[in-house]
């Protein structure tokens, strides 16, 4: 039995539409305001009510930026928190530009929006193209909003610099976050952001690519228009994304194939990412697609399908990550690769994991999944399922009993240290010629492991003394990214508040009451 002392807390930002149905949408694209009219005939529309403090009143245009193309004036849009400005962004940035935050001012993507053109895997310009060098800045507290396959997409050669902060953080949402029209179950509302860059992949959509060379490359999953990534460059950038909240996104783009919140194609280790928010994807949560990948403090809430999802020879290292998902919904939180024809591919998966907190709230599948030859690490953790389900699957004898190869780019067997799981009586399961038993032989295998620990968390994700009490495992000979920490778990006493003022609350969790919910915007005064 799972021991959870969670409180919920009701901000005043969750005020919705009530009775307010959407037969009538003016589209913003038509230069005029969204109206929202009553179903049934003669009704008048609602007003919308604030969430807190003033009302929002739209700016008075859009700002004029470096890019030719510039900003289109398309009217306004009203939902709960006022009446905003939208100024939606051109189809593709062919110069460097700014976002501005201006107060009453909405950015739109209509469709998919690419930060300049595609250079080529090579930055020497050995493949014919030149890079266009665009970076795409984001303001603190700007919000960008989209509908349907609409999706951010920065090209090999290109960068983003979103850099928000904790009381203003940079909010990727939907149309229907706007109009105040979504609940805690709204998903799929339009793509997400993604990174594309030069690092090395595997899985070649050439045929006879070697892996991990300038001519393996990857596609988007479901683009319409190629949006290509990898290379040979371990340390390529992409630029910098922090103190960024990702909602409501994982529209499919065609046929079973939909983006996550954030996906990176072979970013390379140049590329920064901390404070990123997933909420609500209908995929995954974060997709690591290759390359090389540094990430520290992720909070992904409410993945439809994985939390995080690691494929394609990624190396990633990932510190102080929150992965909580709504009750009765999602897949697993931890997929790491896929089993395919590629197998054997270098460079292989090698993601290190520190300082998690998992917490997965559905009977079905299992929370961690590793399979297709990948090297892991996990330590000082906390794995949660609240309805039994398994923590633990393994899918071969490779990834469990494979010893260490530099020849072959093997790191050496899955590894777990000052790990918790709190599992009910089933903490591991079997799979693909690999025992419960084994998979446990291999878990007991790491220091200070625990697979019948006890939860005292609170509020799903903060430390309480079970976890308090187990010996940290040093991480700091993983590599230079990471930081030897006091505690085990994703949130202690002694780094508490790196949860705060950036993030947003659901009826699934609440990090902060002095933020709004997820189903709102926030209003700056």
């Amino acid at each position: 039995m799972t021991n959870f002392h969670r409180s919920l807390i009701l901000g005043a930002s969750a005020i919705a539409l009530a009775g307010c149905g959407a037969d009538e949408i003016v589209s913003p694209g038509t230069g005029g305001n969204i109206t929202i009219n009553n179903g049934g005939g003669g009704g008048s529309t609602p007003t919308p009510t604030p969430t807190a403090g003033t009302m929002v009143t739209p700016a008075a245009g859009c700002p004029t930026i470096s890019d030719p193309q510039g900003l289109t004036d398309d009217g306004t849009i009203a939902g709960p928190t006022g009446e905003y400005r939208v100024c939606t962004m051109p189809a593709r940035f062919n110069a460097s530009a700014t976002l501005p935050y201006i107060e009453g001012l909405l950015y739109r993507m209509n469709g998919r929006v690419d930060v300049g053109t595609d250079g080529g895997p090579s930055p020497t310009n050995s493949d014919g193209l030149d890079d266009t060098d665009v970076e795409l800045t984001i303001e603190p507290g700007v919000i960008i909003y989209a509908s349907g396959s609409s999706f951010l997409n920065v090209n090999r050669g290109n960068t983003i610099d979103a850099v928000g902060t904790a009381d203003r953080p940079i909010i990727f949402t939907s149309r229907d976050n706007v109009l105040g029209l979504n609940n805690d179950s709204s998903s799929g509302q339009w793509g997400g952001v993604v990174l594309s860059g030069r690092a090395p992949v595997t899985d070649c959509i050439a045929s006879g690519a070697t892996p991990g060379t300038v001519n393996c490359e990857r596609q988007v999953e479901g683009a319409a228009q190629p949006a290509i990534f990898g290379g040979a460059t371990p340390g390529d950038s992409s630029g910098t994304m922090s103190y960024v909240q990702i909602r409501y996104s994982g529209f499919v783009l065609s046929g079973d194939s939909e983006l996550q919140s954030l996906t990176t194609g072979g970013t390379g280790s140049g590329t920064v990412l901390n404070n990123i928010m997933s909420y609500n994807s209908s995929d995954d949560g974060v997709e690591f697609f290759g390359g090389r990948v540094n990430v520290r403090n992720m909070i992904v809430v409410g993945a439809e399908d994985d939390s995080i999802d690691t494929d394609t020879g990624v190396k990633a290292n990932i510190q102080y990550l929150i992965a909580i998902q709504r009750p009765g919904a999602g897949d697993t939180i931890i997929e790491a690769d896929s089993d395919n024809a590629f197998n054997e591919s270098t460079p292989r998966q090698d993601t290190r994991i520190s300082n998690a907190t998992f917490v997965h709230q559905k009977a079905d599948d299992q929370v961690v999944r590793i399979r297709g030859f990948a090297d892991y690490s996990i330590a000082n953790s906390v794995i949660v399922s609240t309805q039994g389900t398994p923590c633990l699957r393994i899918d071969g004898p490779e990834e469990l009993n494979r010893a260490a190869d530099a020849s072959i780019d093997e790191s050496g067997p899955v590894a777990f240290d000052s790990v918790v799981l709190d599992c009910a009586s089933s903490p591991f399961r079997d799979s693909s010629g690999v025992t419960a038993a084994e998979i446990e032989t291999r878990f007991n295998a790491g220091t200070n492991t625990n697979s019948a620990f006890t939860n005292t968390l609170t509020s799903l994700f903060l430390n309480g003394s079970n976890e308090d009490a187990v010996p940290v495992f040093d991480v700091t000979a993983w590599a230079s990214f990471f930081e030897l920490p006091a505690r085990i778990g994703a949130v202690f006493t002694e780094n508490a508040d790196w949860v705060n003022g950036w993030t947003c609350n659901s009826s699934t969790v609440t990090f902060d009451s002095n933020v709004s919910d997820c189903t709102s915007l926030p209003v700056y005064n």
